[in-house]
């Protein structure tokens, strides 16, 4: 288990620098909207999605906004984890009592890092993608409580320190086509966002851009079991 563990802090590092600065902000916000630590943690905790939990502040903060509309928000932010969700199938079935946490904690970096895969033995797969997820969840949680806490503590603004997500999502693309074999997936993904960028705009690419890449993946892995 030590191994695992260590395998995983050195997979999860690219995150941790990424997620220890955004959960900064994170904390800071919510600080400067007057929530307390214990929200701050219990946000990270329960909620655990980036995105949505910078949205969230405003949601939760506004008078005029309707349940409905929150959970129409909520859901058109994370839809994408549909998409995750159902191309984990396979890899997550037989992780057994730690099949819900792992599918509570398929952020997008930690989708990458599992997608590249776990090249020791079979056995100890899902224990390697626990503690990757773990340790992700955990470098969010500690780095949102510190936000908070300085921004008790000192004068501090966040203006343009969200572009440390962008940041993170480069550092996980590069990781993951250095460690993989094949460059299809990437490829896919990245041609089918630009299309859809240009097709539908910047506020509207992302489900068409899933969709696209999702159908494509799935041609592409009846075509191989064909061959094979």
């Amino acid at each position: 288990m030590k191994r695992l563990f260590r395998d995983a802090f050195i997979a999860t590092l690219p995150i941790m620098v990424g997620y220890l600065v955004l959960a900064c902000a994170f904390g800071l916000l919510m600080n400067s909207h007057g929530f307390s630590v214990l929200w701050v943690f219990a946000m990270s905790l329960f909620i655990y999605a980036g995105s949505l939990q910078f949205v969230a502040v405003d949601l939760i903060t506004a008078t005029s906004i309707s349940l409905i509309t929150v959970a129409i928000t909520s859901f058109m932010i994370n839809a994408r984890h549909i998409f995750y969700g159902i191309s984990m199938l396979d890899r997550y079935k037989d992780a057994g009592k730690k099949k819900p946490y792992l599918i509570f904690a398929l952020t997008d970096e930690t989708y990458s890092l599992v997608c590249t895969g776990y090249k020791g033995a079979a056995e100890e797969e899902h224990d390697y993608y626990f503690f990757v997820s773990l340790l992700a969840q955990c470098y969010w949680v500690v780095g949102s409580i510190i936000g908070c806490l300085i921004g008790e503590l000192l004068p501090f603004t966040i203006l343009g320190i969200d572009f440390a997500l962008t940041a993170l999502f480069v550092t996980v693309f590069f990781d993951q086509w250095i460690n993989s074999i094949s460059h299809f997936s990437a490829i896919t993904g990245v041609v089918c966002s630009i299309i859809c960028l240009l097709l539908f705009g910047a506020t509207n690419f992302l489900i068409p851009a899933m969709i696209s890449i999702l159908v494509i993946l799935s041609v592409a892995k009846v075509f191989k079991r064909g061959e094979e």
